[in-house]
């Protein structure tokens, strides 16, 4: 059997944007992926649908899978043939354990990669607004390992050369062992008024930040009950932060949101919201088959010329319909029926394709009408033509990402766009697990319009607000004057 060949891949610090080319590369051509717990899930659907996702996310005293299985696995998957990603926050050779792996893989005869990624330590830094280096105030710049595997799990180092041959210090994982960090530095000459920082989640929108000295950090780190996983930098360099912060001072930093989706199209809300500096994951993903050649249509086709309205259910339907015709060789001009669109994504897109549309507030079964969209969109017409453009299926990686955000409690608001967006969430989380759909009803909840709260209602959540005005606008508006409420 032909072997395959292993990707030991940094994904970055967490914001998707900092994903490197080759890594997105090998994430799409993998067969499997096996990943951490602290990269962004978001990254997973980048994957193909016959992909395989093994979590091997570990929490501090808590191993999801140990390193040996890790190794096995990787080892294991290789030897059938597969093409392997190892997933890894930040860069896999910085305390990725990346030489282990690769170690394994060379012993068993694997081919294999290492992918760098952006360091999380430089990457937090940077979203905190403090550069790691700079001519007046470091130019050492040393990572360090802020935990060890022995008993008690505090690093055996050389703290008298740290304390005082190096300007500017990361601590990887160190949170629990702050007051050992701090004291060591101290005790070694460090002095004890030296800025310290903690990042916490750097570069998510959910990042949050601790500051003190190696004096006080101790005690804050207590009162605060700050968490890992966290970077701690220690230098004086910390101090250019007051001036040089610009992450967390964007409007929307904090908020943790799930957009509910309809359809394959990328939304500019999520964009934009992300943009503002919220953490924005979207729900379901799908992945689409066209039906364009299927022998169900060919009755509308010999008869396409004959209707009154032709009525699109989405988007993507005026894509696929448009793309038939093309197909087909139909010249538009031949169809006379007035266009109806249920939204206004629906009348944009049909403008770019020349044509005007009145839009409908619902379809009802006239005579002489087409009912153009997907296949489950246009099931329920018994009485009038339908025109099937495509059927669409949840993607595995998409599921995978709803659980990982609800098992590590990364969502605070749920956005229902529409009262098909309220039916696609439901039915794909109870499709994932049945607790995970009641989870999802302890969220805070935004509509855009009366029947998507209505439609969200029926479902059991209860409704936070609805928006005055369905429009992008209006939620940012609406997002800006609510203070920040906790993930479940």
């Amino acid at each position: 059997m032909t072997k395959g060949k292993v990707y030991l891949v940094g994904a970055g610090p967490g914001d998707e944007g900092l994903l490197t080319i080759k890594a997105k590369k090998t994430i799409q051509q993998a067969d499997v992926i096996v990943y951490d717990r602290l990269i962004n899930p978001l990254l997973l659907q980048l994957a193909k649908p016959s992909a395989e996702f093994i979590y091997a996310g570990k929490l501090p005293n808590r191993h999801i899978m140990r390193q040996e299985k890790i190794n096995e696995t990787l080892v294991e998957h290789g030897l059938a043939g597969k093409v392997v990603v190892r997933l890894k926050g930040g860069d896999p050779s910085v305390f990725g354990r990346v030489g282990e792996e690769a170690e394994s893989l060379a012993n068993a005869n694997i081919p294999f990669e290492i992918v760098p990624g952006i360091t999380s330590s430089i990457a937090a830094a940077s979203y905190a607004g403090i550069p790691v280096t700079h001519r007046e105030y470091g130019g050492t710049f040393a990572v360090v390992t802020g935990h060890d595997k022995s008993i008690l799990g505090q690093p055996l180092i050389d703290w008298a050369s740290l304390a005082k041959g190096i300007d500017t210090i990361a601590f990887y994982m160190g949170v629990s062992n702050i007051n050992h960090i701090a004291n060591q530095l101290m005790k070694n000459g460090r002095s004890p008024q030296t800025p310290v920082i903690l990042i916490q989640w750097g570069t998510y929108g959910r990042q949050k930040t601790l500051q003190g000295t190696l004096e006080s950090i101790g005690d804050k780190v207590e009162k605060t009950k700050f968490q890992n996983p966290a970077i701690t930098l220690v230098g004086d360099i910390v101090s250019l932060r007051e001036k040089m912060k610009w992450f967390e001072m964007k409007p929307l930093i904090g908020k943790q949101i799930l957009l509910a989706r309809t359809s394959t199209e990328k939304s500019t809300i999520e964009e934009k919201l992300r943009e503002l500096g919220a953490d924005v994951f979207s729900y379901p993903s799908f992945q689409e088959k066209s039906l364009l050649n299927f022998e169900i249509n060919e009755k509308v086709a010999n008869k396409i010329n004959e209707f009154n309205i032709v009525t699109f259910t989405s988007p993507d339907s005026v894509r696929y319909f448009f793309e038939w015709l093309d197909l087909q060789q139909i010249d538009i001009r031949s169809i006379k029926a007035t266009f109806h669109v249920l939204s206004e994504k629906s009348r944009l897109m049909l403008r770019k394709y020349g044509c005007i549309a009145k839009k409908v507030a619902e379809i009802d079964e006239i005579p002489g009408q087409l009912v153009v969209g997907e296949k489950k969109a246009v099931a329920r017409f018994k009485h009038i033509d339908t025109f099937l453009t495509h059927e669409t299926k949840i993607t595995p990686a998409s599921q995978v990402v709803l659980h990982r955000l609800m098992e590590d409690e990364l969502l605070s608001t749920i956005i229902f766009p529409s009262a098909k967006s309220v039916s696609e969430l439901v039915n794909g989380a109870e499709y994932n697990s049945p607790q995970l759909a009641k989870d999802l009803l302890r969220l805070n909840v935004i509509c855009f319009g009366e029947k998507s709260a209505q439609a969200a209602t029926y479902a059991g959540f209860q409704i936070n607000h609805i928006l005055e005005e369905p429009t992008q606008s209006a939620l940012i508006e609406y997002l800006l004057t609510q203070p920040l409420v906790e993930s479940i």
